[in-house]
């Protein structure tokens, strides 16, 4: 893999870090736009364009600083990566939905198809930081650019789109890039091993092991013990991380890897994680192992 290049890894490094929710700049879209069902991470049940009883009038929440002690421990994991600021502030240009009832249901079903075009710019632009070759980061560019220009298109356009369609060559260049990076970063290492993806490991324990370069999408990864584990270039893409235990583990440089992910799942101050990553606060208050 000696052809293998860094471009202009800034460039994909300051997207991915530039996308952060602003909620001062949403109208609590992801309080009110999503469906809601009762369970161990929400304490309601909420239809989708209902607002949520603890949403107030200036779209604060009225228990923001207790949410995983009042059973919505779901609010403190979600992460729309700036998504809601988007469809608020320019596709509908400020619009408040309370004072413009005939944008509501439209802002509304807006909202996930922004989060879902936003979630493939995060991974695009995390695939340019990438040392990949010159071939696939003039690809990944080109798609970040469309995907970029898409977050762009008016309401009614966006509600059109068929995001299976969008998902495909961006999946496609994702897999490229995981191949790519993993495989440079360990030459030798068996591919059976390397290859464990969609894999069933809720509650196993690898505690300490080395599983760097694995690949791990779509994996079931619940409450796993992954203390002080090396994870180091392993491909995140889609796996269920809720309440595995991340004290301690090495995702400095994972690959894929979302703010949910991380915020669903249990980790200290020794867990070290990817420059995009904030450390939720929760962490601090959770008890030791």
């Amino acid at each position: 893999m000696s052809n293998l290049t860094n471009r202009d890894s800034s460039v994909g490094i300051n997207i991915r870090e530039s996308l952060q929710a602003d909620c001062q700049s949403c109208f609590g879209l992801c309080c009110t736009a999503l469906n809601i069902v009762a369970s161990s991470d929400f304490a309601i049940n909420k239809p989708a364009g209902s607002p949520c009883p603890n949403l107030q009038d200036n779209y604060s929440c009225h228990i923001h600083s207790e949410l995983r002690e009042t059973g919505f421990k779901g609010c403190t994991v979600f992460d729309c990566l700036g998504a809601g600021q988007q469809v608020s502030q320019v596709t509908f240009q400020g619009q408040d939905w309370r004072q413009s009832r005939e944008h509501a249901d439209k802002m509304f079903r807006v909202f996930p198809m922004m989060e879902q075009l936003y979630e493939m710019i995060a991974y695009v632009a995390e695939a340019l930081s990438y040392p990949v070759n010159n071939d696939l980061y003039e690809q990944l560019l080109a798609q970040l650019e469309l995907l970029q220009q898409t977050t762009e298109l008016d309401a009614d356009a966006l509600l059109a789109l068929d995001m299976v369609a969008i998902r495909v060559p961006v999946n496609a260049l994702l897999l490229k890039t995981s191949e790519q990076i993993r495989l440079h970063s360990l030459k030798g290492k068996a591919s059976k091993q390397l290859n464990q993806r969609g894999a069933d490991w809720m509650g196993k324990n690898l505690k300490g092991k080395d599983l760097r370069g694995t690949d791990l999408r779509g994996g079931y990864l619940i409450a796993a013990n992954l203390q002080d584990a090396n994870l180091r270039e392993v491909d995140f893409i889609g796996a269920d991380l809720r309440d595995a235990n991340l004290r301690g583990a090495d995702l400095s440089t994972s690959m894929f890897l979302t703010q949910m992910q991380i915020n669903a799942a249990q980790g200290d101050r020794y867990t070290k994680l990817p420059s995009y990553i904030k450390r939720p606060a929760h962490w601090q208050s959770e008890p030791p192992v």
